[in-house]
């Protein structure tokens, strides 16, 4: 009788056993969708390469003195820790997760550049958990609530595509170019590719594209009621669109090649073969003074400091604390590079 009862015992519990485990397996490995409003990083960084990104008082980077290896440190810049092995750029980061574009593998890799091809990673936010999301070049992406947005090269042709977080849904959008950097509130904002440059809103609840603006614009980046743009119509000059009042201020007359806008400032590069700067203003365009000397990209912003780099030097990196105009070498990331 008691041997029976164990087997009756056994044949209950064993079968919930292997449920109970399979129920944690698959708790453990469904993808947590994002909270309303979630945007990935700033349409300025973005611009930039995506190289640098805040969220939750944590800095993510790809550090130039590690071959572009992924990085976390406090926007005070301490706390320096490596989170990746390869190469990053495109970071993203939101609800659960960071999500990048990995160009390669970062130093000698070993037998690992067997897991270095490039594609499109989804992570936790510490780098573990990594999922690959898309085998094709990605040129730009954007987080926008639960969906990336990605311009991407497949086999030469340019695809626009909108992707779930999980990988249950892909959707082709466009076979143009659409930068889907600047969002906000599930709207993307992008300027024209095709028969002009106005500016556009793609409704992301509907996938509508509509014209907000008959400007003739470049790269806009939202911030507050502004949209800070490159005029097209006149040489590249930076100005800023107010929404609401539909009105238009020039705020520098430099060609710019690249910008980035934060915390109250601008940070651009004038474009000049005589005499090149990485310059900064506040964003009503006074106070615009010289950073730097010479050319200088990758223009990166976090709450408390802009990075850049000198153009055609990857291993080096700047910094300078934001609304001022001295800089030095990003020391604290070529040190934790070197342990």
């Amino acid at each position: 009788m008691t041997n029976r009862k164990t087997k009756i015992i056994l044949a209950i519990l064993v079968p919930l056993f292997f449920l109970a485990a399979g129920l944690t397996i698959f708790l453990s490995n469904r993808v947590k969708m994002n909270p309303a409003g979630t945007v990935g990083n700033t349409a300025g960084n973005l611009n930039n390469g995506g190289y640098f990104v805040e969220y939750n008082g944590t800095v993510y980077f790809a550090n130039a003195y590690d071959n572009g290896a992924l990085y976390t440190m406090n926007p005070d810049e301490s706390g320096i820790k490596k989170r990746g092995s390869v190469s990053v750029c495109n970071l993203l980061a939101g609800g659960s997760y960071l999500y990048y574009f990995q160009m390669g593998a970062s130093g000698d890799a070993g037998l690992g550049f067997i897991r270095s091809a490039k594609t499109f990673n989804r992570c936790d936010l510490n780098g573990g958990n990594i999922t690959g999301l898309l085998q094709d070049v990605v040129i730009d992406a954007q987080l926008v609530d639960n969906y990336l947005y990605m311009q991407v090269s497949q086999k030469g042709k340019l695809r626009f595509i909108k992707m779930k977080i999980d990988k249950s849904e892909t959707v082709d959008l466009a076979d143009y170019i659409i930068n889907p950097a600047c969002a906000r509130d599930g709207v993307i904002y992008y300027n024209g590719t095709q028969e002009d440059h106005y500016l556009y809103a793609l409704n992301t609840a509907n996938d509508v594209a509509s014209v907000v603006w008959r400007g003739n614009l470049w790269n806009p980046v939202l911030e507050d009621d502004f949209f800070y743009y490159l005029d097209v119509e006149n040489d590249y000059r930076l100005c800023r669109y107010s929404l609401s009042r539909d009105t238009v201020e020039v705020l520098t007359n430099d060609r710019v090649d690249c910008f980035n806008v934060g915390s109250g400032y601008i940070y651009y590069q004038k474009n000049d073969s005589a005499a090149p700067q990485l310059r900064c203003m506040r964003t009503d365009g006074t106070g615009n003074t010289v950073v730097a000397e010479g050319i200088y990209t990758n223009i990166c912003m976090s709450s408390q400091y802009v990075y850049f780099q000198e153009f055609g030097i990857d291993n080096t990196c700047y910094h300078s604390w934001i609304g001022t105009a001295d800089y030095s070498e990003f020391t604290a990331a070529r040190d934790a590079a070197l342990r």
